[in-house]
């Protein structure tokens, strides 16, 4: 009897609900730069409603918990300009905004300021500025916005030790992220 083998590249890799949200929204911005303005604004909580005729396609604009995180991912990809979905995961993003990485008090205080969060409105609005400071200063690497997403959809304490994990330097591994 002879066996099969199928390759890795046979199996179509299942795309999660973030992982095409956040794709979507980097091809949007590429091809379209009134598109990326609009999401841009949305930064402003008093602006987002332009961004909803973009996003009221890929997401429910009525759940607040599905829709303020995607706001916020959205304004920080058409902020950042990126051209796919990065690596970096926001407790290192944070570091590398300081010279002295993970000790720096300044690093720390945001740190703590994101843990304290109750929900993921709280903890939208909180990483709003940290956003644009990691857009500024941290241009090597872009951040990991599928995990980012992730993390804000099922906002709970998984996502907060996730974050001092990564800051810390003991981030978890990539398959117990999800």
């Amino acid at each position: 009897m002879a066996e099969t083998v199928i390759s890795e590249e046979a199996v179509p890799k299942k795309i999660s609900r973030e992982q095409k949200f956040v794709e979507r929204v980097i091809t949007y911005c590429q091809k379209d730069k009134g598109i990326a303005a609009k999401l841009r604004r949305a930064e402003n909580p008093n602006m987002e409603y332009q961004s909803w005729e973009v996003l009221g396609g890929l997401i429910d604009l009525e759940n607040e918990f599905e829709r303020i995180p995607s706001v916020l991912i959205s304004a920080a990809i058409a902020k950042s300009k990126a051209e796919k979905n990065g690596t970096l995961h926001l407790g290192k993003a944070i570091a590398a905004c300081y010279p002295d990485g993970n000790n720096d008090q300044q690093a720390k205080a945001r740190l703590r300021r994101l843990l304290a969060c109750h929900d993921a409105a709280e903890a939208s609005r909180i990483l709003r500025p940290i956003l644009t400071l990691i857009d500024s200063r941290v241009t090597s690497r872009n951040l990991d916005f599928v995990r980012l997403l992730k993390q804000l959809r099922y906002f709970g304490e998984r996502s907060k030790i996730q974050w001092a994990s990564e800051f810390y330097g003991t981030s978890l591994k990539e398959g117990e992220a999800e």
